[in-house]
């Protein structure tokens, strides 16, 4: 009995690094509309979030019957706490996807990114899906060095954040409030994605180590 329990838990375990997969295409299919005004691909972003927020509701379910079924104890209780943690991660992941793909639905068939930032966009594109994909490959192999790496390429999008507002407050800024506003709110977009995906490292050190991550209070177990 208590092995298919522990066998149901790495189940799980492995359709969260599922849906972190479908977060990385979501996250290049929406940078790809953005930068291309393509509408097309906005669009499927925008209809596949629906399929995420499923999947969100599926692993959801599926680790509240795991905690009901059964006491669990020690590793498990931590993992089981975890994975709930960790969808509601995920879940927002592919909400902020989705909110960069509408921006580009919104402007087309004009970019919504002026060329003064478009290098800027592209690298906090190319970080938070670094890390989603760090998020992923952590969640199949539970390697804390690797979990750990995500606190260094969330420095990174940090200083491109700063940049970007440096560039946007500037005496040089000649675009309109509007281009301005979809800026400081795809920078968030993308800032908050590194965020989630940082926290889902967290917790699988959690489950590693037992220790909660900053500014946490977990239960012992």
């Amino acid at each position: 009995m208590r092995e298919m329990y522990r066998h149901e838990l790495s189940a799980a375990g492995e359709a969260l690094a599922a849906l972190t997969d479908d977060i990385h295409v979501a996250v290049v299919d929406a940078t790809t509309a953005l930068l291309e005004a393509d509408i097309d691909v906005a669009e499927r972003v925008i209809s596949q979030d629906a399929k995420i927020d499923a999947q969100h509701e599926l692993i959801e379910k599926q680790a509240f019957t795991l905690l009901a079924r059964q006491a669990p104890v020690a590793g498990e209780l931590r993992t089981v706490v975890a994975v709930l943690r960790m969808v509601f991660e995920l879940a927002r992941m592919g909400d902020l996807a989705a909110h960069i793909a509408k921006i580009a639905r919104l402007r087309y068939p004009q970019m919504a990114v002026p060329d003064s930032l478009r290098a800027n966009v592209l690298r906090m594109s190319e970080v938070a899906d670094d890390m989603v994909q760090v998020a992923s490959s952590v969640l199949r192999t539970q390697d804390l060095e690797l979990a750990e790496t995500l606190a260094g390429l969330d420095e990174e999008m940090d200083q491109l954040r700063k940049d970007q507002f440096r560039i946007l407050l500037s005496d040089d800024w000649d675009e309109s409030v509007e281009k301005a506003i979809d800026i400081a709110l795809l920078g968030r977009y993308y800032e908050r994605i590194a965020d989630h995906a940082v926290a889902v490292g967290g917790r699988v050190i959690y489950i590693i180590t037992g220790e909660a991550p900053e500014g946490e209070a977990w239960p012992n177990a």
